[in-house]
């Protein structure tokens, strides 16, 4: 998978002209070459951040990360607890 090169702001701001430009009459495939991207690019973009603000767009990564890490932290505890288990029921 290709890394991102836009970060959370400019991507919003790209949808934001792409607004504009759509609102002047212009085709999705105008307004994509004119940002420099993809047509899948952009209806990816606008899956995720249609609509947001950059703060709420941040926030959200925000919460992605910490979603992440507490699922990391609730399977490493349920792994040590199944070998707790199998301690005390002297399977080792």
């Amino acid at each position: 998978m290709g890394k991102n090169k836009f970060t959370t702001e400019q991507i919003i701001s790209k949808l934001r002209e792409a607004e504009v430009l759509q609102s002047n009459g212009q085709s999705i495939t105008e307004i994509c070459r004119h940002l420099g991207i993809k047509d899948q690019t952009y209806y990816k973009w606008r899956k995720e951040y249609g609509g947001m603000r950059v703060d709420q767009a941040k926030r959200l990564k925000e919460v992605e990360q910490e979603n992440t890490r507490l699922r990391k932290l609730v399977s490493d505890l349920s792994l040590d607890n199944a070998i707790l288990k199998e301690t005390v029921r002297g399977n080792y």
